[in-house]
């Protein structure tokens, strides 16, 4: 994906991009931090990517202790090797130095990055990018190896998402959040129902900046009602429907119904390597459009069609993927 024309606000336009970035992400499951016994059931739920949750999840008492359990986890995770879930931690925010603690803490192997609470505008996501470029640096990380996944949990923050989505190399996930009674809920105003037709236009407008701003994965959430798996289904397919690429998930029960709905199923992905295949041969013959099982296709559908099976590791008929 071409990187948008734009200045960064880190200065970082040219520079790497985070490993967790090109690995597409359906679900990140949500674990409270001061639950360290909780880390492993989480890393074996089936999502893409756990968050450990030093924020919200963790009362003011306990934050010191859950950092050390994180770290300690983060390390275990590392000793483990690759293969499972990428690793995030949601620090507190950075208003102050326990958030800037907290990202200094992380920085080690087994961390794929950090999630950013309260993020208000692009500022808001340089500073956390400046402060992994020293981070990385002191724990002799890669530099630019950790993502950003900021949270846009204000109204001032749903105002800006596309620069938000510009403002560092680093933000991998953006998405809008329409939790019942969370933090945009109350930010907007808005009277949350479950077929969330209230936060429909605001999803959509912050799915657009996310995709134009050339964020890898454009995720949303959350559903709160832990064993209404009719409904987050509903919800899920209704932000599928619209573009995103993912949720973020509060308990492991969600995370297989998230995944089958954010994945396309082997017929999707069979239909998709025949198209490939019969507009490479209607090119080859010199035509730029024919009819495939009765629907008109031309350049475009070919590229929507190995776009798919490049994201889900299936190599098209012949094709280069794009």
């Amino acid at each position: 994906m071409p990187a948008p024309s734009e200045p960064r606000w880190d200065g970082g336009e040219g520079g790497p991009v985070p490993a967790a970035a090109a690995t597409p992400i359906r679900s990140l499951l949500f674990v409270p931090g001061n639950r360290p016994d909780r880390v492993p059931k989480a890393l074996e739920s089936g999502a893409d990517a756990v968050i450990i949750d030093l924020e919200d999840a963790v009362p003011e008492r306990g934050k010191e202790a859950a950092r050390r359990d994180t770290v300690a986890a983060i390390a275990a995770t590392a000793a483990a090797g690759p293969g499972g879930p990428a690793l995030f931690v949601r620090v507190n925010a950075l208003e102050d130095w326990a958030g800037a603690e907290d990202v200094r803490a992380v920085a080690a192997p087994g961390l794929a990055g950090v999630v950013v609470p309260k993020v208000g505008g692009p500022a808001d996501v340089a500073l956390a990018a400046r402060l992994l470029d020293w981070s990385e640096a002191e724990a002799g990380l890669p530099r630019g190896g950790l993502a950003i996944v900021p949270l846009l949990e204000t109204a001032a923050g749903l105002r800006r998402a596309y620069e938000v989505g510009l403002a560092s190399r680093r933000v991998m996930c953006l998405g809008a959040l329409s939790a019942r009674d969370g933090d945009i809920q109350r930010a907007v105003g808005f009277r949350w129902s479950p077929e969330g037709t209230e936060t429909l236009e605001l999803r959509s407008r912050v799915l657009l900046d996310a995709r134009a701003a050339g964020t890898p994965n454009p995720v949303s959430g959350l559903w709160t009602a832990i064993r209404d798996l009719d409904g987050l289904r509903r919800f899920a397919e209704q932000n599928r429907a619209l573009g995103y690429a993912g949720m973020m998930a509060i308990h492991p029960a969600h995370v297989p119904v998230i995944n089958e709905v954010f994945a396309p199923t082997a017929a999707d992905l069979d239909r998709d390597r025949r198209l490939v295949a019969e507009m490479e041969r209607a090119q080859a013959a010199g035509e730029g459009a024919v009819v495939f099982e009765g629907v008109m296709i031309d350049e475009a559908m070919l590229a929507s069609a190995r776009t798919r099976l490049a994201r889900h590791g299936a190599p098209d008929a012949g094709g280069s993927a794009g």
